[in-house]
């Protein structure tokens, strides 16, 4: 059983900084593809970032202006999200999703995932 576990949540003052990291469990992490969304209240869930299977390709969503960066560490298991200057806007709960595509590039991660976790709350005061 595939399970993801995001952590490194929390409040943040408007301008302010957060990693936010995702544990996976119950395959071999560094085979693929890894991904950021994020749902906020009212709003769909949205893409934000996909990084391949040894982390040397990464694409993100336009709207994030440069601001976020995604990186994974395959010997950890483990996937990050570094988010600088947030804003308030940036307000949702994050997931980290992942898909069967084994080798894969994390491209077809923009229209979601098989796999997801619970998410981790991010809250950015003004």
């Amino acid at each position: 059983q595939v399970n993801l576990v995001e952590s490194g949540g929390g409040l943040v003052q408007d301008g302010g900084s957060l990693t936010l990291s995702c544990l996976v469990s119950g395959r071999t992490f560094s085979w693929y593809p890894m991904g950021w969304f994020r749902q906020a209240p009212g709003k769909e869930r949205e893409f934000l970032a996909a990084i391949n299977w040894n982390g040397d390709v990464a694409n993100y969503a336009d709207s994030l202006k440069g601001r976020f960066i995604i990186s994974r560490n395959n010997a950890k298991n483990t996937l990050y999200l570094q988010m600088n200057n947030l804003k308030p806007e940036d307000t949702a709960l994050y997931y980290c999703p992942s898909n069967d595509e084994r080798g894969g590039s994390g491209y077809a991660l923009q229209h979601g995932g098989d796999y997801w976790g619970q998410g981790t709350q991010v809250t950015v005061s003004s």
